[in-house]
This record gives C-alpha cells, structure tokens and sequence, in this order.
C-alpha cells in the first residue's frame, strides 16, 4: 500500500519528496501566472522569459522553504499553524522574485509576480492539507469532493471506535484536533456540564449536556468516553466517574496538557481511568521548606530506586533541584528503566543535576560504603524492600537478608559514610504483623530507632565496613521511618492483576469478600514520604493519613465498570466478568493497622503523625540477628520464626511455615553436620 510505504520511509527521503513536489507546484503556478496574464499567444512571446523564471524561482522559493521549517513539519500532524509559515514564505519568495529580475534587468509584466504568489499560496496549502488528511487514512474522492467536511459521518466509519469527549474546553479541543490525526478514536461528540455550551458546535462535533450521555449510549452513537478535564477539582472528578461507571461504558482519561503540548506524551498515551481518581483525595498543599530541606542543593541516594515508591521518589527529588541523585538498585532492569527516565525529565524540564545509576546490592556493604563516600552523599531514602507478603512467606531467609540486615547495612555505611540524612520506607504490615514481611520490616525500624538512641555505634559485622572489632562509630545520622499502606498501582498492588484479568475476561480474584486495605496514590505517597522525613529529631516513627479502608471486592467492582463491563454473579448471570474469592493466603490479614499503641501525636502537617512507639536497646537486639542469622543458615525457620516473635511486639504468625526449603529435623542435623565439615580447619 503506497500510503504506508511512505509513512515508514526514512525521514529523509520523505523530504526530497517534498522538496520533488514542492518544485512541480513552483513551475506549475508560474506557467499559471503567465497563462492567465498574457493568454497561450502572449506565453509563447515571453517563453525564454518564463524558461529564465523557472530556474530562479525554485533557487529563492525553496530554500526560504526550508529555512522557514516547512519540511520539518510531519505532514500527518500539521496544524493552522502551516498556513502562516506558508504565507510568509510566499511573501518573501515574490519580493525576492522582484527585487532580482529588477537587478538582472528582465522586463517582466508586474502582475505576474503577484499571480504567481497567490497561486503558490493556495497550491502550497491545498497540498499540506490533502497530504494530512490522505495519510491519516481519508478516502482521496472524500478529499477532493468534499474538503470542508472531511470529518463527515461516512468518512469516519472506517476509522476508530466512536468516542464522545468529556469537556468542550481547551483541553478538549486540543484533544479533538490530536484525535482527528490518528486512527484509534474518532470523536463524535463533546459532553459538558455548562449550560452556555450546550447546543454549540465546537470542532465540528455538537455539544450535548452529560446527561444526554445514556440516551448517546443506548443508541450505539458512543462506544467510549475521553476524560478531557486535566485541571478539574478533585471532588467534581470522583462524582462524574461514579456517574459513568454506572453505563458500564469504558472511560480512558487523556495526558495533561502540559506533557502533551510539549510533546513528552503522544496520543497514544491515552489511558484507562486510574482507580485513584474514585479512590484519590483532594490534595494537601505541600510544605516547600519540608520538600527542600534534605534535598535541595545536596547529594542524594535512593535505594531500591526501580522500584514503585523508589522510582516516583527519583522523579520528585529530581524536581526539587537537587545537586547529584544517586540510583541505586539490584535489578539492571529496573535500574535501566528508572535511569532512562529521569535522564528524560532532565532533559525535558531543563534540570541541571548529576544522575548517577548505581548496579548494587544492599546486602553488599563495602558497594554502599564506596557508592556513599565517592558521591558524598547527605540523604538516603531507603525504599529497597522484599514487600510482597506471600513470596516473603515462601522465602523467609531472603526477606530477612534484604529487609532486616539490608537495612542494617545501609544504615551502618550512612554512619561510617557520614551521612546526614536516613529515611526508611516502612509499611502498615510492621503493626501486629501476622506474617514474616512485616516482622521484618518493623524488626529493621527498630534497629533504626536503636541507632538513633546512641551517638557512638559499636557496629555488626564492622570488618566488611573496614572498621576493627569493637571500634565504635560516631553517629552523625538522623534516621527517620515513614509508615504508610498500600499504593495504587505498586508493583505489589492487586490493581495491575485486576486489570490484567479484566483485559483476559476475568474471572478477578480476591482472596476473602471482606478484606479491606488502605491505598493512596504513589506520587502522594512520595511527597509525603520526603516531607516527613525532613521532620524528625531522629528515631522518628512517622504514619501517613491513608484516608478510610476500602474493599477489595468494591475495588474489583469499580474497575470492571469503568472498563466497560457487567459483573457477573447470581443477581446477573449473564454478566461479562465474575469476581472469585480464592481465601486468604499465608500471612495474609482481613485488615491492616498503623499504630502499634495508642500514642499519636499530630505534626505541622494534616496528613502526617508522629507515634510514639517503644524502642529496643542497639546490643540486645544484635543477638537476636545472630539468632535469626545462625537459624536461616541451617534453614531452621521455625526457630527464627520464634525469635523474631520475642523481638517483635505483637508479631502472631497466623500460618504454619511454607518456606519452599523448610527442612525436617534429621535434614536440618545433615545440613549442620555439613556445614561443621566443610569449615573445620586442616
């Protein structure tokens, strides 16, 4: 097919088909001018003249052409904004037309110049026009039959489902113009809540009010619905998605005008509807001086850095103008993806920083140690974590080396390396934990609180950190833990399976009809996370407002009506997709908690409290690590299980063990005896 041929030539020979193109219409209107001048007897006296003019008119007409940039443009995009660098470059090509036959002293009749402009002009523009709208797929007849209404009803049945866009504003326009472009959707209509734009024609769609919508549905005229409000309150978006939702229609939302003018987001970047825009919250102001003060202008390290809360914090530190940011992660994955990323947002926004992505392990002393003095790091933001209940569960060992002594390691190489800051990522599961992840997760907050009680550390395992045998440390560090629950779209979060298995025709898969759970969305999450860490003295605990509970099986229902379907259940039969209930997996609560006790003290900022929680002494809790160390090493897990049960308060495991290499007693005695042989001395 010659129209995807050219679309996928190389962007250089698409501009010497232009440039072909553009000469054949600078002869064609000069053989036009001196036809309608002088008539067919008059061109044949002046043919040397009109011989002369056409090796001079393409030396001045086309390079003005490209100087302008109008081969620059991409002709399936261009926009009104051609017609005004095609009348300039019309202008200066008829003066420069004038001014040189005047110089060379040919004797040409003044109204052929003009001639020639007005018909380059409209040959120009009628060029541009027919190319946009013959590659974007429009029929060639319907272009030249009818060009004012290219956008008619038969044209636009064979290209893209039929979509109605929610808001007739400027983001709607512009969002109507980009779609017009392309092939996926086709608007058809605009929906606004403005009684003043009701009945009005916008872009050539009619404008009905949103409640007109059912009736558009019904009739099979709206397949699909565009969120076209980007600056819309908070409050006003949660009611016109609980309105949708109940046409089991889908509903995307577009990019933010921002990203999308600038070109940082394509049309394609058009989306499902976030499940946090029904279960977000109006935002809090936040605190620029608490968003500052462990990062502006200063080094800072995050660890775990690919992952969900470690990427979004990259992209927030990497807007507060910090000096260096270093990412660091064990996933080369994560770590290229994360990296990628924030070197376009540079790029983008203009930021001057140093990005350094740093392949690591937190496990691996000596590499944080190094990655620390050589950036000369001041804030760590500690986000590296095995968060995910269930596998923890599996692996027990794994999720005491990275979660307990990851954290430990970190926190000891921020001391020897000076550091000034120390935030920890801590979670709700560390309250009363049930299961193996939150107690060590609330097992490491309590070596951070330890830490902060002391200001000279006598260091675990200090030779893989280069220091002597009961050497102590100073310890300049402040070291601050933020709890919060789950976030919306996290790499651990039901609501990418859901979707997942709503794009598959389910069924969706929940574990117990009444399990509820905190959300909030990942970049709330973030910026709370920084802003309550430049708040404590050090031992802090911190807990996020998380707003009301929310279950599960409501979520499942949401998100399969705003994608366009009927649940599935005894009442409906017929329904698209069903929601089943699996039981709750080991380890797994029916709810979730964020304070230990009863003591919470409010800070200066609404959504953050301080509680006041029990601390351990530093020298009691490094036994029970030996403990639990010397249990995983002989796969004993039921003893670490144990230990980590006299160190943890409240921690009631509610499962029997299922770690994939639990081992029998006799086993367990082999592996010893093992491990006695292969480290006796000669």
């Amino acid at each position: 097919m010659i129209r995807s041929r050219l679309i996928d030539l190389p962007r250089t020979y698409k501009r010497l088909i232009s440039l072909f193109f553009d000469l054949l219409i600078i002869w064609s209107s000069l053989f036009s001018a001196f036809l309608i001048r002088l008539g067919w007897e008059g061109f044949f006296q002046y043919q040397d003249l009109f011989l002369r003019l056409c090796l001079l008119s393409p030396v001045i007409t086309l390079p003005i052409s490209i100087r302008f940039g109008l081969y620059r443009a991409v002709l399936r995009f261009v926009g009104p904004q051609v017609t005004l660098t095609i009348l300039r470059t019309t202008l200066l090509s008829v003066t420069g037309i004038i001014l040189s036959t005047y110089v060379l002293g040919w004797s040409v009749p003044r109204s052929i110049p003009f001639l020639f402009g007005l018909i380059l002009l409209f040959m120009l523009g009628i060029s541009r026009y027919g190319a946009r709208y013959w590659l974007a797929g429009h029929k060639l007849k319907d272009i030249l039959l009818t060009p004012f209404s290219i956008a008619d009803k038969q044209s636009q049945i064979q290209r893209g489902k039929p979509v109605a866009i929610y808001g007739a504003g400027e983001a709607g326009c512009q969002l109507v113009s980009a779609l017009d472009r392309g092939w996926e959707f086709r608007p058809v209509v605009f929906l606004d809540d403005d009684s003043a734009m009701v009945g009005r024609t916008v872009y050539g769609r009619k404008v009905y009010h949103s409640s007109k919508l059912p009736e558009l549905v019904e009739k099979a005229f709206v397949d699909q619905v565009l969120l076209a409000m980007p600056s819309l309150a908070e409050s006003k978006r949660k009611s016109i998605l609980r309105d949708l939702e109940s046409l089991n229609i889908p509903v995307m939302t577009m990019p933010g005008m921002d990203d999308l003018v600038s070109g940082r987001l394509k049309i394609q970047d058009i989306k499902e509807v976030e499940i946090g825009d029904l279960l977000g919250r109006a935002p809090v102001q936040a605190d620029s001086q608490l968003l500052n003060q462990c990062i502006h202008g200063l080094n800072v390290m995050v660890t775990g850095a690919g992952g969900s809360i470690g990427s979004e914090l990259c992209r927030q530190i990497a807007k507060l103008e910090c000096k260096s940011l270093v990412v660091f992660d064990h996933s080369e994955y994560n770590l290229y993806r994360i990296e990628q990323e924030i070197r376009q947002l540079k790029e983008h926004s203009g930021l001057n920083f140093n990005l350094i992505s740093v392949l690591g392990s937190v496990n691996d002393p000596r590499r944080l140690l190094d990655v620390i003095r050589a950036y000369k790091i001041n804030t760590i933001y500690h986000a590296a974590a095995y968060k995910h209940v269930p596998i923890v569960e599996h692996n027990i060992s794994q999720g005491v080396r990275n979660n307990i002594m990851g954290t430990l390691y970190t926190a000891q190489a921020a001391m020897v390396g000076k550091v000034a800051n120390f935030v920890l990522i801590s979670t709700d599961k560390a309250v009363r934990p049930t299961n193996v992840m939150g107690a060590t997760k609330r097992f490491a907050e309590q070596v951070l609180q330890a830490f902060s009680n002391q200001e000279k550390v006598n260091l675990m395992h200090p030779e893989l950190f280069g220091i002597k045998q009961h050497q102590f440390v100073e310890n300049q560090t402040r070291f601050t833990m933020v709890r919060f629950g789950n976030v919306l779209g996290s790499s651990g979060s039901v609501i990418p399976l859901f979707r997942e298995q709503i794009r598959s025709g389910g069924p969706v898969t929940v574990t117990h009809p009444e399990i509820t759970r905190y959300f909030m969305t990942i970049p709330e999450a973030a910026q709370l996370v920084i802003q309550a860490g430049s708040m404590g003295a050090g031992g802090d605990v911190f807990l996020l407002d998380m707003g009301e509970p929310v279950k599960i099986a409501d979520l499942a229902r949401h998100m399969i009506r705003l994608s366009g379907f009927v649940e599935k259940n005894d009442d409906n039969p017929e329904g698209d997709i069903e929601i089943q209930y699996t039981g709750l997996r080991p380890g797994e609560k029916l709810y979730e908690e964020l304070l230990i006790g009863d003591n919470v003290g409010e800070t200066d900022h609404p959504l953050i409290y301080r509680a006041m929680e029990e601390s351990s002494d530093w020298m009691v809790l490094t036994r029970g690590i030996e403990k639990i160390l010397s249990s995983i090493e002989y796969h004993d897990y039921d003893q670490a299980r144990s230990i980590m049960v006299d160190f943890v308060s409240g921690f009631t495991p509610d499962s029997v063990l299922v770690d994939w290499l639990f081992l029998s007693s006799e086993a367990k005695q082999n592996v010893k005896k093992t491990h006695q042989f292969e480290t006796a001395e000669p």
